[in-house]
């Protein structure tokens, strides 16, 4: 896996990140709407097992900002990661399903032995903001916050670069031929509009490639049955979560494969890419959620397809399953 390759690009440019990677951890907020689908789990696992990163702040975005945050404290608690700062995120409204809540039953948020910011949008401001380094700012999920830290503080887009999960290119959900319109983008076009047309460097990672990323036979095995604490957090939410989703009398997909692992690809982008193919694309969001490309818009980064799947696949499970 090499460092990620240089482009000339506005403001922090991907060779500023790679020399920040040459002398030290790359600066990194997640801000994430963990909880619902259960992708988020797999990224924030792989995320804490990524030592070129330097995690500050992880925020949880989209709503049920308790709930979220109360997923990222006894997560970062289970795996030792109790220096990280969890945010709370703003409360939109979104619909109270909780899949996860069994997880965090007798866990309330004030047990968490670090940081906790009632204004998770706040935080990712004053992280970016008070960093002596470009802070790298992962969003794998609808954009609410990160259009809000945005309004709050325009400069952070000077002083950060932007790694998402969202859009459909040239292919949409399930590998379909037409583009989709992506939950992440679709949820909130406003916002999603607002932060991909800031002035930041950005690199994003569409259906086109994060829709292709699942863990099967004995590379999910190895997952499984690993013996760290992240993977056996990992694997006891996404048992929760298929329970939530599956039918009477259907088998337990949880035993023999991962559900699509989106947002992992997030998480790699924000360190490295030769696994990805990536073109500079202007990218238009459409009122019903749609990521057209648009060359009479500014141009951003896009994974638009695989260079290595397998080796990608091979990569997390070195991460997760590994001590």
């Amino acid at each position: 896996m090499t460092e990620l390759s240089s482009r000339q690009r506005p403001d922090v440019s991907l060779t500023t990140v790679a020399e920040t990677l040459k002398c030290g951890k790359i600066p990194v907020i997640l801000d994430t709407d963990v909880g619902d689908d259960i992708d988020d789990m797999w990224a924030l696992g792989l995320l804490l097992k990524c030592p070129e990163l330097d995690v500050r702040l992880v925020v949880g975005d989209q709503g049920k900002p308790d709930y979220r945050a109360r997923l990222l404290a006894k997560f970062l608690q289970t795996a030792g990661r109790t220096d990280v700062d969890v945010g709370m995120g703003l409360d939109v409204g979104q619909s109270d399903e909780q899949p996860l809540a069994a997880w965090i039953a007798d866990y309330r948020l004030d047990e968490y032995p670090g940081n906790v910011h009632e204004d998770g949008v706040q935080a990712i401001v004053e992280t970016i903001m008070q960093s002596t380094e470009p802070v790298t700012l992962i969003a794998i999920g609808p954009l609410p916050n990160v259009a809000a830290a945005l309004e709050r503080q325009p400069a952070i887009a000077q002083r950060a670069r932007f790694v998402g999960m969202h859009g459909s290119v040239r292919f949409g959900y399930d590998g379909s031929e037409k583009p989709s319109a992506e939950y992440n983008v679709s949820s909130d076009t406003v916002s999603c509009r607002q932060v991909l047309n800031a002035a930041w460097d950005a690199v994003i990672a569409p259906l086109d490639t994060s829709g292709s990323v699942h863990l099967s036979g004995w590379k999910y095995r190895q997952v499984r049955d690993a013996d760290n604490p992240i993977a056996r957090a990992l694997i006891e939410n996404y048992r929760l979560w298929t329970a939530s989703q599956s039918k009477p009398g259907e088998k337990d997909p949880a035993e023999s494969r991962s559900s699509t692992l989106y947002d992992t690809v997030a998480i790699y982008l924000a360190f490295a890419d030769s696994l990805l193919k990536i073109e500079e694309l202007g990218i238009r969001v459409t009122d019903d959620g749609h990521t057209l490309i648009d060359s009479t818009v500014r141009k951003i980064a896009v994974a638009t397809g695989w260079r290595d799947l397998s080796s990608f696949e091979d990569f997390l499970v070195d991460r997760l399953a590994g001590k």
